[in-house]
């Protein structure tokens, strides 16, 4: 993490270029999100994709001087502060354009929580009792559901009824066949093959049968491997759990059901 230091702050990889073209990590947010409406200014008149990388809350965690401090729950909060105040500026530049009411919103993250993953941002000791995973087991990296799941939030006036919900499985990856669906393209048959179209879930549309059959996840640098399937979670061991009933994954119940670890294992071998 030490490829470049700029202001006694480390990070991973290098940048390249002169000094004087190194980025100043508290700017990083306002300099995104400035880009991101000028983008948007610049193409109001025609259909449009905006995917708005931002670095929040990625290490090195620097939040602008106007947000440290802010959260009282340590400098991961005070960036994720700094985060929503970067996505209410893209959204206002939406109204101002008056391109809110046709424009889909997706908000998500890549990846599971990490409190402290070697930058000196002191997370650990200021969090306040806060918890980047919640209520879930694990983190960044991990087969637990506190390394995979993520929040996904979706806006779309006059197609995504507000303050709804799904329970429908989904993975980052069928971005690609929901985007196709929404733009009517037409995936070739070797694109995209494990990515499904999402779009029925986010209409609110009513089905009796999952979009997703099940989902199969892999750990951080290595090739293990877990599965969902319903609510049916499979782990390495093999253990097994509940997450309808029991979210944190503390019970596991692979003893009690060798029937689904068995099913589940056949999935696997099949990756």
């Amino acid at each position: 993490h030490d490829g470049t230091i700029v202001d006694g702050i480390s990070r991973i990889g290098f940048m390249g270029g002169g000094k004087a073209a190194w980025w100043k990590d508290g700017d990083i947010a306002d300099t995104l999100t400035r880009r991101a409406v000028t983008f948007i200014e610049q193409n109001q008149s025609r259909p449009f994709f905006l995917y708005f990388a931002t670095h929040n809350i990625h290490q090195p965690r620097w939040p602008n001087s106007r947000f440290k401090g802010t959260s009282s729950c340590g400098t991961r909060c005070d960036s994720i502060q700094e985060f929503d105040a970067s996505v209410e500026v893209v959204l206002a530049a939406l109204d101002r354009l008056k391109l809110a009411g046709n424009t889909l919103i997706i908000v998500s993250r890549d990846n599971g929580g990490a409190m402290d993953d070697g930058y000196q941002s002191f997370d650990v000791r200021d969090a306040n009792g806060h918890q980047c995973s919640g209520a879930l087991r694990g983190y960044k990296g991990s087969l637990w559901e506190g390394g995979h799941r993520e929040p996904f939030i979706a806006r779309w006036p006059g197609k995504i009824k507000p303050g709804s919900h799904s329970d429908e499985l989904l993975c980052l990856v069928d971005m690609l066949a929901t985007c196709a669906a929404i733009t009517g393209q037409v995936l070739p048959m070797e694109v995209g093959p494990d990515s499904f179209n999402m779009l029925p879930a986010l209409l609110g549309e009513k089905r009796h049968k999952p979009l997703r059959d099940h989902l199969v996840m892999q750990a951080n640098g290595s090739r293990t491997l877990a599965m969902r399937k319903g609510p049916w979670k499979l782990l390495p061991g093999p253990q097994l759990y509940n997450l309808r009933d029991d979210l944190g994954e503390t019970k596991d119940l692979a003893a009690q059901h060798p029937e689904i670890v068995s099913d589940f294992s056949n999935l696997l071998a099949q990756v």
